[in-house]
């Protein structure tokens, strides 16, 4: 599919990363800022998703902030690896699902509302397609947001923020929430509607209204429950397709250091430590996506050396395919009640 960007695309996909507005007519304050009618934006948008370069206008949750989750690896033969994705795709708890280069060449990410029914889960996709269930949840992050500018628009870690400042709340310790926060997140992970009032037509799927949905995703935001709200572009569409997730295999002692040393590089899109295992004995994972393999490795070239992880065991798997990608689903939303006649 050809792409096709007006300078209005640009600005949403690029300038609407994070921060997205908390209040009632979101799109008119985009619209509002840009110089445009809500209409323009609300097509544009809609567009935008026709092209699929939008995966959502949703919310990145934290792993294991609310509920478990964990990252999941599989060493499929390659002439099932379609029929197992496809299998594994079908768990309403994975929510990214990616063919890599590698041995375990299926990686996917599978969240539920506890660990005992992640462990559950994680059992029936075994079960389901026969292979076992490489578990690698995580341990520490040290940099986990996914935003990144596009390069039409400017360079840097962060896209930048517009001014469109929600109002701010004071964090709580522990914040824990309840259930009305879980059914809303639940029904946030596919995205806001594409609709003048967007937080009033998710509330009416779970009983709550539009007051009510936007104090609470202002809540869960401050608390840090929900990373960013905002554009969730799809990488690979607009050009970003080498997309290489590295591991290294250091001393537990340094991962800290080396995890907040790696996560300065405006490249590198997530850092984190999960556990080694048996059969896979790296601790340390960085991601990093570029339009093209030569450039992602220049740059993994760069951090290597900064950071002094020459000497580190590592692999450098590349993405090949993506099966799934969708916001993480903690609990079902409820079932709307219908009217019997």
């Amino acid at each position: 599919m050809q792409i096709t960007l007006t300078e209005l695309h640009k600005r949403l996909l690029n300038d609407f990363q994070r921060d997205f507005p908390l209040m009632p007519s979101p799109y008119r304050a985009l619209a509002e800022h840009l110089g445009v009618h809500e209409a323009a934006v609300l097509a544009a948008f809609a567009e935008l998703d026709r092209q699929q370069l939008v995966s959502r206008i949703g919310a990145i949750i934290p792993p294991n902030h609310i509920g478990a989750s964990t990252l999941v690896a599989m060493a499929i033969p390659p002439g099932q690896l379609q029929a197992v994705a496809d299998r594994i795709s079908a768990f309403p708890e994975v929510n990214h699902n990616y063919e890599r280069e590698n041995r375990f060449n299926l990686w996917f990410v599978a969240a539920a509302s506890s660990a005992g029914q992640l462990q559950t889960v994680l059992a029936a996709i075994e079960q389901a397609t026969g292979f076992a269930a490489l578990r690698l949840p995580l341990v520490d992050d040290f940099f986990i947001d996914l935003g990144f500018p596009l390069d039409f628009c400017q360079s840097g870690n962060t896209p930048p923020t517009v001014g469109l400042s929600n109002p701010p709340v004071a964090r709580q310790t522990q914040y824990k929430p309840d259930t009305q926060d879980l059914a809303l997140l639940a029904q946030i992970a596919d995205g806001l509607p594409l609709c003048p009032r967007p937080y009033a037509q998710l509330g009416l799927q779970i009983s709550m209204d539009e007051a009510e949905v936007i104090h609470r995703l202002t809540v869960l935001k401050a608390q840090g429950l929900i990373k960013r709200l905002g554009v969730i572009v799809k990488h690979r569409p607009l050009g970003y397709r080498a997309n290489a997730m590295v591991v290294w295999d250091v001393p537990d002692t340094q991962v800290k250091q080396l995890g907040g040393q790696i996560s300065q590089f405006s490249f590198v899109t997530l850092c984190y430590q999960r556990p080694r295992h048996t059969e896979w004995p790296y601790n340390l994972y960085c991601m990093i996506h570029g339009k093209d393999r030569a450039t992602v490795l220049a740059q993994l070239a760069q951090l290597s050396q900064a950071c002094g992880l020459g000497g580190f065991a590592r692999q450098v798997l590349f993405s090949r395919r993506c099966f799934k990608q969708r916001g993480a689903v903690y609990q079902a939303p409820p079932t709307p009640v219908t009217a019997n006649g």
